[in-house]
């Protein structure tokens, strides 16, 4: 579907405050659309036999809030969407068995969006999981009033995080695993080094029921990478989107940690200085792909071509399907991914800006249904494509969440006031040792 949104863009200016509502309406416009009304699932992509991602039915959860101030569904029937989705997820079964929906209170990746029951024998996520739940309490922050539909939602958000064992999940050691399947038990990877992870650790220290301690957190940071890159010192993680997700829910400014004390910066400050990292990657373009330049960057998990290997300009290049992308060490095969830009924008939006310019003069599908297409690639030619090069046929639920409310926190802060009233948030940043700023 590439149905067209009203007006157009000048493309001889840079976005303005207009433009970017327009974007953050189109891009929303997934989580109406391909919701299974009876049951409130989301679909992970646009496939017509995409299953549901328990991620993205936690960012659209996050982006009901913006859906009401900014006018397109009134407060009460918003309320009632978001209790119909925590209802059901609320009831889906929970046990060890394998098709159930999840166990220990965590859910698996993607679920039938029928039934609600788990898929292709994935994995029980502990930091998709956590998605789920901030969008979860962010609804219940924000859907405060004395009504039967909003004291419901508060009631089974805070049922649905309170019940999940973060204990379990760390599987006897103090770092978080990433998952469990019941055929295989744990999966072999924990949460460590810097990444999407910080999200998590907050949730699992702010639990009223079963809380983390503290050394969890402690053992997470010890694993940081601190780098210099092009001239800027920085908390190092390749994909830029590794440098957003837990902003979209936390606002960092003027708040540290142990670590970010030591180095005399932030968490937001650090994100600011990634993107620049990625910027510059790009104006280096050490692998000389096409299109890379000041306007055109944006490294991350994203859609890819495919597994395959092509002559490009006489090079012989690999490229990858959906793949976590990164700057400056990798891996790269060309592929730009424009959502990643946006949701950059509270960071750095000088940079920012003349770059969503330059996708959008590149037709990529700013102002039509959904937003941004995902990603693309200038050095792998597809002939039958209109741009004459490959271009992601979908749009996945997981990207559409951080161009809608990183575009809302730069224009009002929405996300980051409302969370700050959150109990699991505040108790999860001070138990981890956050001090200054509004956690103070």
């Amino acid at each position: 579907m590439q149905g067209s949104i009203s007006t157009e863009i000048d493309l001889a200016r840079s976005p303005d405050d207009r433009d970017l509502g327009r974007l953050q309406f189109t891009t929303l416009l997934y989580y109406l659309h391909v919701t299974n009304p009876d049951n409130g699932l989301v679909r992970d992509k646009t496939a017509r036999d995409s299953p549901a991602s328990i991620a993205a039915i936690g960012m659209a959860l996050a982006a009901i809030p913006v859906v009401v101030e900014r006018g397109v569904i009134i407060r009460e029937f918003a309320a009632k969407i978001a209790r119909k989705r925590l209802r059901y997820l609320a009831e889906c079964p929970q046990g060890p068995e394998p098709d159930a929906s999840g166990y220990k209170g965590f859910f698996y990746h993607f679920l039938d969006i029928e039934t609600g029951r788990r898929v292709w024998q994935c994995e029980l996520s502990t930091v998709d999981t956590a998605f789920l739940f901030a969008g979860a309490l962010t609804v219940a922050t924000y859907f405060d009033r004395d009504t039967p539909d909003e004291a419901e939602i508060r009631s089974l958000a805070q049922a649905l995080y309170e019940r999940a064992d973060w204990n379990w999940a760390c599987n006897g050691e103090l770092t978080l695993t990433h998952g469990w399947t019941p055929e295989k038990g744990f999966i072999p990877y924990r949460w460590q080094g810097y990444d999407e992870g910080l999200l998590l650790y907050f949730l699992g220290l702010g639990s009223p029921t079963h809380p983390l301690e503290p050394e969890s957190y402690a053992a997470y940071t010890a694993t940081y990478q601190w780098k210099k890159l092009y001239g800027r010192e920085l908390l190092y993680s390749g994909p830029l989107f590794t440098h957003q997700l837990s902003h979209m829910w936390v606002d960092f400014r003027g708040i540290r940690d142990a670590f970010m004390r030591e180095h005399e910066t932030d968490y937001f400050e650090n994100s600011r200085q990634a993107t620049f990292v990625q910027q510059e990657y790009a104006i280096r373009n050490p692998m000389n792909h096409v299109g890379y330049g000041e306007h055109c960057w944006g490294f991350t998990a994203c859609d890819g071509p495919g597994w395959t290997k092509r002559n490009a300009d006489g090079v012989e290049r690999e490229y990858f399907d959906y793949l976590a992308r990164g700057a400056p060490y990798g891996p790269d095969d060309g592929t730009v991914a424009p959502w990643v830009v946006v949701a950059s924008l509270p960071f750095a939006p000088e940079i920012v800006i003349p770059t969503v310019r330059n996708f959008a003069r590149m037709d990529l599908g700013m102002t039509r249904l959904y937003g941004f297409k995902p990603s693309f690639n200038q050095s792998f030619q597809v002939e039958d494509s209109p741009s004459g090069w490959w271009v992601s046929p979908y749009h996945f639920g997981i990207d559409q969440g951080p161009v809608v409310l990183m575009i809302e926190n730069y224009r009002t802060g929405l996300l980051w006031n409302i969370m700050r009233r959150c109990p699991a948030i505040v108790n999860g940043l001070r138990r981890a040792g956050f001090s200054g700023g509004w956690v103070s």
